[in-house]
């Protein structure tokens, strides 16, 4: 059982809850038939797990409205079935137009892969980044930690575009010539703002070509 503060606690969360449900209805009484009744995003955002980098919050977007799926440093490995069931269901299903790799200065996973150490088993999951780090450090020795973090952090989601690209799911959207567009953005928690790291991705050549270019 829970002690006296946590149950407090989750008390007030559910007690929040409610009152944004009566909010949103009070707003727009049909709000939540229209949302029950079905979900037909443009978007997928692939992101990071930090609490700072809320999808929806960031592009203004109500729910319904953009697809979501997040992890430790928005990193896309080939064996992940969760992130690729993700993908396939919007891209198959869905048919979502755009996905957005969205990664965000300062992020801790970032900064574990650069600094090393031990972390615990998060390290496993942070082996490709550090492997990235290592193939860019010396174009990164002149800079300081935390630059060398925030260039980490656009180099990772320059290398997740790619890795999202080479995909089944993407190459056979475009094979059938389905609109989807991959693009890689990075937010800063500074200013609130998304750098759009000019690396969109619409078709299998642009895919190869980014590829050889990362």
């Amino acid at each position: 059982m829970c002690d006296h503060k946590d149950c407090q606690d989750i008390s007030q969360l559910l007690e929040q809850n409610r009152l944004w449900a009566d909010q949103m209805v009070e707003s727009d009484p049909d709000f939540f038939n229209r949302l029950s009744d079905q979900q037909n995003p443009d978007f997928l955002w692939i992101g990071c797990s930090d609490s700072r980098v809320p999808a929806n919050q960031i592009i203004n977007l109500p729910p319904g409205e953009v697809f979501v799926h997040r992890n430790v440093a928005n990193v896309l490995h080939h064996n992940d079935m969760n992130a690729l069931s993700v993908i396939q269901y919007a891209v198959d299903v869905l048919k979502v137009k755009h996905i957005m790799i969205v990664g965000h200065y300062g992020c801790g996973g970032v900064r574990a892969a650069v600094t090393g150490g031990d972390n615990g088993i998060v390290d496993y999951w942070l082996n490709t980044v550090r492997n990235l780090y290592h193939q860019h450090q010396e174009s990164l020795a002149d800079l300081s930690l935390d630059e060398q973090v925030d260039r980490m952090c656009e180099l990772n989601v320059r290398a997740q575009v790619s890795n999202l690209c080479q995909t089944k799911i993407l190459q056979r959207a475009w094979e059938r010539n389905q609109e989807v567009k991959v693009h890689g953005w990075c937010y800063s928690l500074k200013n609130g703002l998304v750098n759009d790291l000019s690396c969109t991705v619409t078709t299998s050549d642009e895919a190869e070509a980014f590829r050889l270019s990362c």
